[in-house]
């Protein structure tokens, strides 16, 4: 296992979904509802499922794609979508 790339994918989602909106959700069925094992199980199924579906569709892509070409499409998405939200036209 290459450690140098799973502590990148590591840091990079945990940044990326701390106090997100999915985070933001577990917080408030956290807060309303007793059983937090219940929750948790809930929340780490779905993520698990969103990043196999997001990993199986990256390899099928990278297949058509050149991977340093998605790297800049998708930070030019994020960077129009950053500035689209900053001023409030998104």
């Amino acid at each position: 296992m290459n450690f140098k790339l799973f502590l990148a994918a590591f840091t990079t989602i945990f940044v990326a979904e701390l106090f997100d909106k999915t985070e933001l959700a577990v917080l408030s069925l956290a807060a309303k509802e007793k059983s937090k094992f219940t929750i948790f199980l809930g929340a780490m199924a779905a993520f698990f499922l969103a990043t196999l579906l997001a990993l199986l569709f990256g390899h099928l892509l990278e297949k058509f794609i050149n991977p340093k070409v998605m790297r800049y499409l998708s930070a030019s998405i994020f960077f129009v979508a950053g500035t689209l939200i900053l001023f409030d036209k998104l």
